[in-house]
């Protein structure tokens, strides 16, 4: 994601000459990469030009701060304008209702009906509400039944009526049978097209006029880049939605939907779709999104993510096994799944500073993990529990039965006494031995 981008404008930045101010002579060159690299990754050329004119504007005579040069100075004020043209701040959702009506559009392929049962998961996981999935594609085959397999999935029910062609009275079924059996909150979603037709933007105008809707988001696919942008338009001048949801952002996208779209129908990008499972949603935050552009990371969002897979019961348990040495490969095994329920691993490495920029051409396998699972579970129950009774004749077996060789066994398990033997120093009080873990001596 944005990995053209990021290279390119940070190849801008060192352009940038001078000494103690930025001036109009020397940020020239550099305003100019900066605008093609806009336009490289499909932003707006009135745009990229808007956005190039306001920087040169605030940078024009800025005093750089000693501990600063020049291109450090442009970094700051193009993430600042970056973020400010995503939109500013994070914008919530309206989900205040009894029940709240939160009403889907898009084009056919945008991945409406997949973001619903992640937003429908998201809300009831992360807000504690009991979502209700409705089911208007009366149209698409078997979109229905996708939502239900879905709705199976997170455990939500899927409303729908077999045979009815008449999407808006469905939805405004819906909304009955919901106040009826207690659910607090609905998500209709809604036919597409290939293309924009006035059929379409008839019926989705005619559901939302019936269902008055809290919320009515715009879905688009952002691997379509400015083909998305004027889609969101045409939708906004019909609809007048409230927010609007990128879809597919981990692919081999150029980014340019997320920085244009909000300029162009100025509503703010509420969600992200970063992944085909249904954890893969991330509430859009400008300031983090113009971090990992810029090739900054997103630690913020990294932790997050690592708290939304963290058990304090069970980190407590872990600490005792480590604290007398009782860390074994069945504990190994949960940490790694844990690190899987957080994302890709390319996704992630992105968000650590530097990281991503470093790894930008190596291609991690989400199946990284793989080997080392098959191994684990090729043990035996008392082996995975004493990891200290492997000796050569087990090990031979582990291999064999986990389509790897013993080299690789081999160096698993020296992995994991290694890692065993630096939790087991850092486990207790001992800031000594912490020390010593970390210079290879004893302090005085």
């Amino acid at each position: 994601m944005f990995e053209n981008l990021s290279e390119r404008l940070d190849k801008s930045f060192k352009l940038l000459k001078g000494e103690g101010r930025i001036t109009e002579i020397n940020i020239a060159e550099t305003l100019k990469d900066v605008r093609r690299a806009l336009l490289d990754a499909d932003v707006n050329f009135k745009i990229a030009k808007s956005f190039t004119d306001n920087v040169k504007q605030i940078a024009l005579g800025q005093d750089v701060l000693k501990s600063l040069k020049p291109g450090q100075m442009m970094v700051k004020i193009v993430h600042d304008e970056l973020a400010l043209l995503m939109g500013g701040q994070t914008a919530d959702l309206n989900i205040k209702g009894s029940p709240a009506v939160i009403l889907m559009s898009g084009l056919q392929g945008s991945g409406k009906t997949t973001f619903s049962g992640k937003l429908a998961k998201f809300l009831k996981t992360k807000k504690g509400k009991n979502p209700l999935l409705v089911a208007c594609d009366v149209y698409r085959p078997a979109a229905i039944d996708q939502l239900k397999v879905l709705g199976e999935q997170i455990n939500v029910p899927v409303y729908s009526v077999d045979g009815s062609k008449n999407p808006v009275d469905i939805a405004k079924d819906a909304i009955k049978h919901a106040r009826t059996n207690g659910y607090d909150l609905v998500i209709v979603d809604t036919a597409g097209r290939l293309a924009i037709d006035e059929q379409m933007m008839n019926e989705i105008a005619a559901i939302k006029k019936a269902i008055n809707p809290q919320e009515t988001l715009f879905v688009v696919d952002s691997m379509t880049g400015q083909d998305a942008v004027n889609t969101a338009k045409e939708f906004n001048d019909r609809l007048d939605f409230d927010g609007v949801v990128l879809t597919k952002l981990d692919g081999d996208t150029r980014g340019g939907a997320a920085i244009s779209i909000k300029s162009v129908v100025n509503k703010p990008i509420k969600f992200v779709g970063t992944g085909e499972k249904l954890d893969a949603l991330d509430v859009f935050h400008p300031e983090r999104m113009a971090d990992r552009i810029l090739g900054m990371g997103d630690i913020v969002s990294l932790v997050e993510r690592a708290q939304e897979q963290y058990d304090q019961e069970e980190a407590r348990k872990l600490q005792k096994k480590i604290a007398k040495n009782q860390f074994n490969f069945n504990d190994f095994m949960s940490q790694i799944q844990q690190i899987k329920k957080m994302g890709s691993l390319k996704d992630l490495a992105s968000m650590i500073p530097g990281v991503g920029k470093a790894m930008k051409n190596l291609d991690i396998d989400d199946d990284a993990f793989k080997s080392i699972e098959a191994i684990i579970q090729s043990m035996t129950p008392v082996e995975r529990e004493n990891p200290t009774i492997l000796n050569g004749t087990r090990r031979k077996r582990i291999a064999d039965g986990s389509g790897t060789d013993i080299q690789e066994v081999n160096r698993l398990i020296k992995q994991f006494d290694e890692t065993r033997k630096m939790m087991k120093m850092m486990s207790g009080s001992k800031t000594k031995n912490l020390a010593r873990a970390m210079t290879g001596r004893m302090p005085r």
